[in-house]
């Protein structure tokens, strides 16, 4: 990694980067597909708060249209009824990642914002190509919005949220939803995918890292994609999106030494200009996959106690 971008970290952050460094993994994108997601979730935890214990944690499934039961996870502080709901999607390039690589930060996005959280496991590449995971993310929320009141959740309180390609589902959802009429109070960004062929300055600036690399991308990208053409559906880019009036109001939270955050930038400029209110707070000197790192660091905190406050906010 260049000297330079190492010098833009936080003195944590760069700490962070040295010792993962100094462990010596084998390259996410020489694994196996099955070894990448196993690895993961081994470390997922290793920089995370403590994991708040909550009232209420069910797991449960969720009707895809083409018949799969998707694996879901509900978390909520409390039983009260009529809590207002976060239908969170997670990241890993649509290849990795999953409810347990996300459970602490779930769970304390519920603790915090007071609201239902329902974590979705919507299913992977390469074994299930673009756009299965957008769809299977759109038919978790057409669910919601249909069967939410069974579980306590308050329908008409409703907001989607997600981390890096996760919230590339996210924002997707809230695109689909104002299509089909589903009203949502927020949606909740985090280092959003939004382009289509990761071209931006920081995509090459933050070639090498860190954290989020350009060859792992590439590989997620490759396991996802069926033909070039996908990256050219908005499902894939939201930047492409020909139209975002009228989708909910944002709040986006964007890692300043990522190769995703101009994108996210742009994302924001776009839907400002299309009349959209958006809230952008930038995370100076750390790096992507940070919200994961409340342990090390304090910006992860700062961003969990915002991101709480924007669901609060939305859902007054």
């Amino acid at each position: 990694m260049p000297a330079g971008v190492l010098a833009e970290l936080t003195p944590t952050m760069r700490s962070v980067v040295e010792r993962m460094a100094r462990a010596q993994h084998t390259p996410m994108w020489e694994l196996q597909v099955e070894q990448a997601r196993q690895g993961y979730e081994v470390g997922s935890g290793v920089l995370e708060i403590p994991k708040p214990a909550l009232d209420r944690v069910e797991d449960l499934h969720i009707p895809a249209r083409d018949g799969y039961p998707i694996p879901a996870r509900l978390y909520a502080a409390t039983w009260d009824p009529l809590q207002p709901v976060l239908l969170f999607t997670h990241g890993g390039g649509f290849t990795i990642g999953s409810v347990a690589t996300h459970d602490t930060l779930c769970r304390e996005l519920a603790r915090q914002a007071g609201c239902m959280v329902i974590s979705v496991d919507y299913r992977l590449a390469p074994e299930h190509k673009f756009p299965t995971a957008s769809n299977d993310a759109w038919d978790a929320l057409q669910w919601l919005a249909q069967e939410g009141m069974q579980l306590g959740a308050d329908t008409r309180r409703m907001a989607v949220g997600g981390d890096s390609a996760g919230g590339t589902l996210a924002a997707v959802n809230a695109i689909l939803a104002r299509d089909a009429g589903i009203a949502l109070a927020l949606q909740l960004l985090i280092y959003p995918g939004c382009t289509a062929h990761q071209d931006t300055p920081s995509h090459a600036r933050y070639a090498q890292g860190p954290i989020l690399t350009e060859p792992m991308i590439s590989w997620m990208f490759a396991n996802y994609t069926r033909t070039p053409a996908d990256r050219d559906d908005w499902r894939f880019a939201p930047l492409l999106a020909p139209d975002v009036r009228g989708v909910a109001p944002a709040s986006l939270h964007l890692a300043q030494c990522d190769s995703l955050v101009d994108e996210g930038v742009l994302y924001a400029d776009k839907l400002r200009a299309a009349g959209v209110a958006v809230e952008l707070e930038m995370y100076a000197g750390v790096a992507h996959e940070f919200v994961k790192m409340g342990r090390a660091l304090k910006e992860a905190r700062a961003c969990h106690a915002n991101m709480a406050q924007a669901l609060r906010a939305a859902f007054d």
